[in-house]
């Protein structure tokens, strides 16, 4: 324990020399002690204690988990959230039909009366957080087994969670950090009434779509707004029509002063995931064979959906979410292989490794505890390779992209119960079950669905392994001469489950019946064939090398934070709230183009192409900008749009506020350059940009285009650089 302390220690206090500004994510509770200093002087004019407090009011009680997958921020004191338009995109869409079509015409609740309820949707506040490491690693030794040393970790856990002081009304987490080497508890306030406000049209809010993701320069006005409610008490409940908007501790105000490059930026959020530390064989191995799997297989399903979506405009709406969710991804992962590439990241992972082999033949006792490491993690990732590309063509294929076998998924949980925990268990999941089918059949198209099915079965039985393929889908594929257009028309064709109101009614009326209507379809034989076959031959394989890899990686991040006590560490991100800061920064590709900080609506319009689905624009916006009609929102006779700058962020960042020197809300993360999405397992501060709408923009659009001024009325706005 005195030498795991030690570990927290050399963390909070050693130097951070090899560190670049702008790298990290950092826990707010530990700002006064690692960043405050550096912060200040790259230009905060605040304290750590006015970011993160518990005692007083703070920029964290303005900062909301939005959805479990997003973050947004309180920006009024009646409970006024701010969060992207993508993130809102679900429940924009759900609302949509073709006669109040939101997605394309845009949403502007006039009181709150109008406001649109979301179940389902919820947002969660961070109360406080502390650092509960001794409790939960007590008695947690070295010479413990892994089962051993996980089941006494899990009692601690119990034990730390039981003892925790809250309310009533709220929950407690505790989330490990450093691959487990750390631990840290969280108190957190969760509101289930959450309503849309207002969203503008998708040819604002997702300009540029699928061309312009993950892209610089960029020109999209991605933002929506939605509500937080309380219940009578201001205390979090679920829907009612009797609950009144949430008061908080605290909102940000909002900068009308705009941004110069080399201002100090913050963004405060609620990062999904990285992988900094991965050694270089997992590196090589994701970029190098993990996404162009997955690359390659979205590279097919995108095509059929975006045919479909030009050619038909209710594909359209029903496709809109489900394109943006696959196509974010599979953007995501070619401009990480590509920046990976670029920065030449992975010479730099094994410079980092060489060094860290020589200090350890340094060090006798170093070299004990630590030699082996990185040799067996490089055996394990060649041993894992071919179980772990079967297993990510599998997932992509019958879990990810082809909408009917995701039903089979979803109603074989149902059908688990009823096998499992008997008739009254299912019958206390029934509603669900009717839920589940209502918003499946909502938005989907069996013929679009055909076609992705027929394209990906073919990469399924041409891509994968003998091995490893599904006899039952083998035979059924060879009865049909390996025709995968024929072999989808007669799995689409049997199947009971592309019968949307046939399916509803039994749901309905006999749920029992439905499930044994389910046993029998081809569809779910089929899915549940290629997914058994998965889990009785590749992952048996691939679970205990991958137990193996995570422990290892747990060992190197320990030795790695004793052997470069020169380094100053931030933990990966694991969806916990985090402060990442930097500057606003243009950046240059290599040795060709200079990129700067900052783009216009001239640039919206550079782009507009009448009729088009990515790039078509609002009469009305046209006709501002004609006018230069820009009101106070505008710097010169331009009106920003979008800026950048050296933010350390990645997925679960989306919806976070981009913060001034004072705390002020100057614009809405929303995205990153595509060069820098490799921030997730390599930060570059050359390349890697966060992509923010300015939040003039967005007052713009709310008040000048969409004439919707009481809400920018409940804002506080300000002009800090007065000062």
């Amino acid at each position: 324990m005195r030498f795991r302390m030690f570990l927290v220690a050399l963390m909070a206090l050693k130097s951070f020399a090899v560190l670049r500004a702008g790298e990290g994510m950092w826990l707010p509770l530990l700002l006064s002690q690692l960043n405050e200093r550096e912060m200040q002087s790259m230009g905060m004019k605040m304290t750590a204690e006015d970011i993160y407090s518990v005692n007083k009011g703070s920029l964290k009680d303005a900062i909301v988990h939005f959805g479990g997958f997003c973050t947004g921020e309180v920006i009024s004191a009646t409970g006024l959230v701010l969060t992207n338009h993508h993130c809102g995109y679900e429940q924009i869409q759900q609302h949509s039909t073709l006669e109040h079509n939101y997605l394309e015409d845009g949403f502007w609740a006039a009181n709150h009366a109008a406001e649109l309820p979301n179940p389902g949707l919820f947002v969660t506040f961070i109360v406080r957080m502390e650092d509960v490491t001794a409790q939960v690693l007590a008695g947690v030794g070295r010479e413990l087994s892994e089962r051993d040393r996980q089941s006494l970790i899990d009692q601690n856990l119990n034990k730390v969670r039981q003892a925790a002081l809250r309310e009533s009304y709220q929950e407690v987490m505790v989330k490990p950090f450093f691959q487990g080497n750390q631990y840290f508890l969280f108190v957190t306030e969760t509101y289930r009434d959450v309503r849309l406000v207002g969203a503008p049209p998708s040819s604002i809010g997702k300009f540029g779509a699928d061309t312009d993701n993950w892209v610089w320069p960029r020109h999209t006005g991605d933002f929506s707004l939605f509500r937080i409610y309380a219940g009578p008490d201001g205390k979090p409940a679920e829907y009612s029509p009797n609950n009144v908007p949430f008061k908080p501790r605290k909102h940000l105000s909002v900068s009308l002063d705009g941004v110069a490059e080399g201002d100090f930026t913050m963004v405060f959020g609620f990062p999904g995931r990285t992988d900094e530390y991965l050694p270089a064989a997992g590196v090589d191995q994701r970029v190098n064979v993990l996404n162009p799997i997955r690359i390659g297989i979205r590279d097919r399903s995108l095509a059929i959906m975006g045919e479909a979506m030009r050619a038909d405009a209710q594909v359209k709406i029903q496709y809109a979410s489900k394109q943006a969710r696959i196509a974010n991804s599979w953007k995501k992962w070619i401009g990480e292989t590509q920046g990976i590439k670029q920065a030449n990241a992975l010479q730099q992972k094994r410079e980092l490794e060489a060094e860290f082999t020589r200090r350890l033949a340094a060090n006798p006792k170093w070299q004990e505890m630590y030699g082996n490491i990185l040799p067996k993690l490089t055996v394990l990732y060649r041993e894992i390779e071919p179980y772990a590309k079967t297993r990510d063509y599998v997932l992509e294929i019958a879990s990810r992209n082809v909408e009917l076998f995701q039903l089979m998924n979803s109603l074989h949980s149902f059908m688990r119960i009823y096998n499992s925990a008997g008739e009254e268990a299912f019958n206390a999941k029934v509603p669900q079950l009717q839920e589940t089918l209502q918003a499946f059949y909502k938005d989907y198209n069996p013929a679009v669905d055909e076609k992705i099915a027929a394209a990906l079965l073919e990469i399924y039985f041409n891509e994968v392994t003998r091995d490893h393929l599904s006899t039952f889908a083998m035979e059924h594929a060879e009865y049909v001469g390996k025709n995968y257009e024929e072999m989808a028309r007669a799995l689409y064709g049997k199947t009971f489950f592309t019968k949307a109101e046939q399916v509803l009614a039994l749901a309905k009326e006999n749920p029992i019946g439905l499930l044994k209507q389910l046993d029998g379809d081809y569809a779910y034989q089929l899915v549940r064939s290629i997914l058994d076959t998965n889990n009785k031959v590749v992952m048996p394989a691939y679970q205990p090398r991958e137990e193996d890899i995570n422990l290892l990686q747990r060992q190197y991040m320990e030795a790695l934070m004793v052997v470069f006590p020169e380094r100053r560490f931030y933990p990966d991100a694991n969806s916990t709230l985090r402060v990442t800061y930097g500057q606003v920064a243009g950046y240059q590709v290599q040795d060709s183009v200079k990129y700067a900080f900052m783009t216009d609506l001239d640039g919206v319009v550079a782009k507009y192409v009448p009729g088009d689905y990515e790039f078509d624009l609002p009469k009305r916006l046209l006709q501002l900008h004609a006018a230069k009609d820009y009101g106070r929102y505008a710097q010169g006779d331009r009106m920003p749009v979008c800026f950048i700058g050296s933010n350390h962020t990645t997925g679960g960042n989306s919806g976070s506020p981009a913060l001034d020197a004072y705390g002020n809300l100057i614009g809405l993360n929303f995205d990153r350059t595509w060069e820098g999405t490799m921030s997730d397992v390599h930060y570059d501060a050359s390349i890697c940009r966060n992509i923010m709408v300015d939040v003039r923009y967005i007052l713009f659009i709310i008040d000048k285009f969409a004439g919707a001024t009481h809400l920018v009325e409940e804002m506080t706005l300000v002009h800090p650089k007065k000062r």
